[in-house]
């Protein structure tokens, strides 16, 4: 979503701080294209006027212009105003209320509300072990209510019986009178759209408001919007009073000047982002790790999250143990590829880890993308049980037969087998029974005393001294974070990793300088 915006501004601000002094003019200059690159990405002129001349007046002070290194002192203000553009604090949805609580989805035909209805009630069940009741009070769409009726039984969350010539107010009562009945904590009340904003929808949504008296009314809008995006918001706040924004589509190649517009103009959080079609991509909306991803620093706690959501513990403990041994097969590797695509796949993982947007262009430029993760893995899925443990049993007859069956070609396989190897290898290195006990528990040792974390639970096979990251908050993880870099941890380079990997990331180091044999990626000179 924000990849031109992050491009722009990246090269912008990287010409700030490769200098040694700033001048007023140079900051004036900056801000000039600053301006320009959030005009671009669509952000409404309003918004991007008082942006820049918030980052203008803290930016031209002596106390900046004077420090020791007035580029990064820029980039501060710059993140820090982005953050405060966005609203300081991430807000989740509020169910401080008497059950059952209304949440009332309003917005404009096609952004998506159904489907948001959807995957909020998934995640109000899923998370906060919530009895849920969906109601469709769309009449007017075709088969409106029976897409919800679906989604209900997709997501296994109850739905309103529909019946048939009932009006929105009128299903909107009923909704609310089951869900009291039912024992339901949640009523989502999915509501009308229309094309466009019209006379007759306001008068509805404030009827509907009236008879059901919501806690939450989330306002759906798409984020591929624009600049109408702030219209819309400022109507439905002024008509029918918003608590909240969800975005949805925010994994499309929209410029987000949505994102960053309705914000500042309504002062309404964004509570929630739809990342993707399934119903579990939907995230909360943390405005500082989003100012960070913008600005190239990534995002190190909501990777972490995600790989506690989708990596399996048990599986990740058996690995680990394995690795102790020093033993690493294919089926190891294509779970580990596995793994690397429900992560968001390696330009998900790239652009959220600190100083590594920038080798997600050099990965496509190599080739490297997640379909060849696809083809490896058919290539391993090909092989008998006996291929998949025993690699070196492979010879020119068999990859002809795996070739075949996988619609690759015997070199695809070769730089399987040798990206192989070489995990193996390293593997063996870092799990071996040497001196100290292998490089992985030196290493996680070492990472653990630097931070002030020494005698905290042992991740499987004995990588003593670093927490169980799948059990910490996002407070907790955040303050890790800040604790590495304090220790003089810089974003994208975690020492005793050859060129910055991260520990812990499927047994993948090296980041810096390319995954250790895939193919096509240049290696550091």
């Amino acid at each position: 979503m924000f990849e031109n915006l992050q491009d722009r501004l990246g090269s912008i601000l990287n010409g700030l701080t490769g200098r040694g002094a700033l001048s007023e003019a140079d900051v004036s200059a900056a801000l000039r294209e600053v301006r320009r690159a959030l005009l671009e990405a669509d952000v409404s002129l309003e918004v991007v006027r008082a942006f820049t001349e918030k980052v203008r007046e803290k930016a031209v002070g002596a106390a900046v212009l004077k420090s020791i290194k007035p580029g990064q002192m820029v980039v501060k203000i710059v993140h820090d105003e982005l953050v405060e553009m966005l609203g300081s604090e991430g807000v989740g949805i509020d169910l401080h209320a008497p059950a059952p609580v209304v949440i009332m989805m309003v917005g404009l035909q096609g952004s998506g509300k159904t489907t948001t209805t959807g995957k909020i009630a998934k995640r109000l069940t899923d998370r906060e072990k919530k009895k849920v009741l969906m109601a469709s009070l769309d009449t007017r769409r075709p088969a409106a209510q029976e897409q919800l009726r679906q989604l209900g039984v997709q997501t296994g969350v109850d739905t309103l019986p529909i019946i048939a010539g009932q009006s929105p107010t009128d299903i909107a009562a009923r909704a609310v009178q089951a869900a009291r009945l039912g024992g339901h904590d949640v009523v989502i009340l999915d509501t009308a759209g229309r094309t466009h904003i019209d006379e007759p929808l306001m008068v509805e949504m404030a009827e509907i408001k009236r008879k059901s008296n919501p806690h939450e009314i989330l306002l759906v809008a798409d984020s591929l919007t624009g600049q109408d995006a702030v219209n819309l918001a400022r109507n439905f706040d002024e008509r029918v009073g918003i608590t909240g924004l969800v975005l949805t589509r925010m994994d499309g190649d929209g410029r987000g000047g949505a994102a960053l517009s309705m914000r500042a103009v309504t002062g309404k959080p964004i509570k929630l982002i739809g990342t993707g079609e399934k119903m579990t991509e939907m995230e909360e909306f943390h405005p500082r790790r989003i100012a960070d991803r913008i600005l190239g620093m990534g995002d190190i706690v909501s990777l972490v999250e995600k790989a506690a959501e989708n990596i399996d513990a048990e599986k990740a403990r058996a690995m680990a143990e394995k690795m102790a041994k020093g033993k690493f097969d294919l089926n190891d590797l294509a779970d580990q590829l596995r793994q690397m695509k429900s992560l968001g796949g390696m330009g998900g993982i790239m652009g959220m880890m600190p100083g590594m947007a920038g080798m997600k262009d050099k990965l496509a430029a190599s080739g490297m993308s997640d379909k060849m993760f696809d083809r490896q893995i058919a290539i391993i899925q090909s092989m008998t049980k006996a291929e998949r443990a025993n690699p070196d049993i492979l010879k020119h007859s068999r990859k002809k037969r795996i070739a075949a069956g996988s619609g690759t070609d015997a070199a695809e396989i070769n730089k399987l087998l040798k990206m192989h190897r070489q995990m193996a290898d390293m593997m063996k290195a870092m799990g071996g029974k040497g001196k100290g006990g292998g490089m992985m528990k030196q290493m996680m040792g070492g990472l653990a005393g630097k931070m002030g974390l020494g005698g905290m639970g042992g991740l499987g096979g004995g990588m003593g001294g670093m927490p169980d990251l799948s059990k910490l908050d996002p407070k907790q993880l955040e303050a890790l974070q800040k604790q590495a870099e304090a220790a003089g941890f810089k974003p994208g380079s975690m020492p005793g990793l050859p060129g910055g990997g991260m520990p812990g990331m499927g047994g993948l180091p090296g980041l810096g300088g390319g995954f250790p044999g895939l193919p096509g990626l240049p290696k550091k000179k």
